[in-house]
């Protein structure tokens, strides 16, 4: 099957998952085809049937901003054609459900009628979507699309409250690779970071108001004032020189280091003791998931498809948003008892494999066979 894939390609959860999605359809077989205007952050390998279209801007002095969509929209009709492909698969619906519709649109009158997979990934529906000056294009796209899925129950269940939808829609989990995600010894590198044997913690995100890094900061001083730890902040975003301030505010710049966006963020959770995720939202949680993948117990709150994933007193524990006394509480309580750590360590490797990507990817295989059935179904009825 040649497959195209459309997603954003920056270190954030849509365009991880729809990056690992290509590169495993890939190990299966398929031609897979990026089409985005950027290089995706986790395509760093070579494989001879993954292949990468940049979405080049047309400047023009007209234009205040560069109408990326009409660019994207006619990339991907001469993608379509030139390469033959079967189905266009577009991660994020802003706005790439809508540039896939017009592309099919314009297609159709080629006499060439792709299959459009949409998948759902979270604020695409629960924020940007939401804004009433975009929502009934979302609505529109989703409808029109010959396939949809969203990562967790929780998206599936706020996209029906949100939209009025009249397709079905999937939920198809996201997923871990295991074969990248396995738990090796790091301990040079863990004495590095922790000369003294010190608990390690990690956050990763975007460091945007949704993900309160600032929770974090605030839950690890709560953690250092019991037992000696240290926190690593992982990711970059525009709450970053706030949260440099706050550790400078609560002199704690010597336990608490910014490491930037990371390529091999495995590597860095295989020395973690605890992950730190405080989000005031979070439609699945990648985050974590690949941090239990590594055996990484999680403090988390319980807000979205976050329970779907962290079980509370098992892989770790779930606090309302805010409640830092709490999280905190809950972190003493896994990393003060080797045994009771030891236990969540395994709990979170188990759940973790639930969502391995050989149980997940056929998911999206069926929903692509459905999505070419239903437009060969379309083709003879017309």
């Amino acid at each position: 099957m040649k497959i195209g894939i459309v997603c954003y390609p920056t270190f954030g959860g849509s365009g991880v998952v729809a990056t690992e999605l290509g590169i495993n359809l890939a190990k299966k077989g398929n031609d897979v085809h990026f089409i985005t205007y950027e290089r995706p952050a986790r395509l760093n390998v070579f494989m001879g049937n993954v292949f990468f279209h940049e979405v080049l801007p047309f400047k023009y002095s007209l234009f205040k901003y560069t109408p990326y969509e009409t660019t994207l929209a006619g990339k991907l009709v001469d993608v379509v054609l030139n390469e033959k492909l079967d189905l266009l698969h577009v991660h994020y619906a802003i706005p790439h459900a809508a540039v896939a519709f017009m592309a099919k649109s314009i297609l159709k009158t080629k006499n060439v009628n792709i299959p459009v997979i949409t998948t759902l990934h979270g604020t695409d529906i629960t924020l940007v979507g939401k804004d009433p000056a975009l929502s009934t294009v979302v609505e529109f796209s989703i409808n029109n699309s010959d396939g949809v899925s969203a990562v967790s129950n929780f998206l599936k269940e706020a996209t029906l409250n949100n939209f009025n939808i009249t397709t079905e829609i999937d939920v198809v989990y996201n997923f871990i690779d295991f074969d990248k995600f396995r738990r090796t010894d790091k301990n040079h590198f863990k004495k590095a970071i922790a000369p003294d044997g010190e608990k390690i913690l990690t956050h990763i995100s975007n460091f945007r108001s949704v993900k309160r890094a600032e929770d974090a900061v605030y839950i690890f001083q709560k953690i250092y004032e019991k037992m000696p730890s240290k926190l690593l902040m992982i990711g970059d975003g525009p709450q970053r020189s706030k949260l440099e301030k706050v550790c400078r505010d609560i002199g704690l710049c010597d336990e608490i280091r910014f490491l930037g966006k990371q390529g091999v963020i495995e590597e860095l959770l295989s020395i973690s003791d605890l992950f730190l995720l405080p989000s005031s939202n979070e439609s699945f949680g990648l985050a974590a998931l690949e941090a239990m993948a590594l055996e990484v117990p999680v403090v988390s709150t319980n807000v979205g498809g976050i329970p779907e994933v962290n079980i509370d007193g098992e892989t770790g524990y779930l606090s309302n948003v805010g409640d830092v006394e709490d999280m905190a509480n809950n972190a003493i309580k896994i990393l003060s008892s080797p045994e009771v750590h030891q236990k969540f360590r395994e709990n979170a490797l188990a759940k973790a494999q639930e969502f391995n990507v050989d149980r997940v990817v056929p998911h999206y295989e069926q929903l692509y066979r459905k999505a070419l059935s239903k437009v060969a179904t379309e083709l003879q009825e017309s």
